[in-house]
């Protein structure tokens, strides 16, 4: 029987993982005004694949020496790689709260893709939940009728990581958790390392180098390891709901740093939420969400 001291600290570690993947978005975007968003992509998940992988290397199981799951983390590493050049790209755009919470229409979008998939309509909680985070979109996006570049970048980058979470519910009961997330974060930085020379080059200033340290770190590492051992006593709708934090978080953090989402970007940010909490109540996806 567990005990609920580590029930409690399970969930603390999820709130602790939304948190540092909440805080991303406004260090990407300052990072991203001062240096290429793909070059900036190279060196972040190089930096988190050189902290996982002395753990990784460290598990003793059968799986984690099954030669497939370089197959697996290649697969899953490029759908990676896609969404978060379209989410780096996009915060060019728009604010860090905005694609924040554009982002996370992405547990919306799985019951989508599972349908076309599986050949399966979502259940009405589901529907409901997907026009309730519709509207809240149009309200966050300043209630106008069309979406800009940086929303669309963004909303690609939602549709990828939905992709990345169906590719993850096929993939990861085969392998060990550790490896492959270490094997995806190095496939995601080794795409970006060569076209990076050609999009901005690797002259960080200082500051961007400390923001690419502290996302390689904070949210490709730790925040994927905070999950992983939490994921071990929480049901999978219960941490669906608690990394749903997230997004908050990274308003406050854009709050903080002068990035304001205003009266009628609050109520649509608080509708996406609504949407997420409608569906994810009835419908859990299979998987956690791999953000930033």
């Amino acid at each position: 029987m567990r005990r609920p001291s580590s029930d409690l600290l399970a969930h603390l570690a999820l709130v602790g993982a939304a948190f540092f993947f909440g805080t991303t978005f406004v260090v990407v975007k300052d990072a991203v005004a001062r240096a290429g968003p793909v070059p900036f992509l190279a060196v972040r998940f190089l930096i988190g694949a050189a902290v996982c992988w002395p753990f990784a290397t460290r598990v003793s199981t059968r799986r984690s020496t099954d030669r497939g799951v370089w197959w697996a983390g290649a697969v899953a590493g490029t759908v990676l790689c896609a969404g978060y050049v379209f989410q780096t790209i996009g915060l060019q755009y728009v604010s860090s709260s905005v694609s924040a919470f554009i982002t996370y229409l992405l547990v919306l979008i799985v019951p989508l893709l599972s349908a076309a998939v599986l050949r399966r309509p979502p259940a009405a909680p589901t529907v409901v939940g997907i026009v309730l985070a519709a509207a809240g979109l149009y309200l966050l996006h300043g209630a106008r009728p069309s979406l800009g570049k940086g929303e669309l970048l963004t909303l690609g980058c939602a549709v990828c990581f939905a992709v990345h979470i169906i590719v993850l519910a096929e993939y990861s009961p085969r392998h060990d958790s550790l490896r492959l997330n270490a094997v995806q974060l190095a496939v995601v930085g080794g795409l970006c390392v060569v076209p990076g020379f050609f999009t901005g080059g690797y002259h960080f200033p200082l500051s961007v180098w400390f923001a690419a340290l502290y996302t390689g770190v904070a949210a490709s590492a730790l925040s994927f390891g905070l999950m992983v051992w939490a994921q071990q006593r929480v049901s999978p709708s219960r941490t669906a709901l608690l990394l749903m934090l997230e997004p908050v978080f990274a308003a406050v953090a854009g709050a903080v740093a002068g990035d304001h989402l205003g009266a009628v970007g609050a109520i649509g940010a608080a509708l996406i939420l609504v949407g997420v909490v409608v569906a994810e109540l009835r419908e859990p996806p299979v998987v956690t969400i791999p953000d930033l």
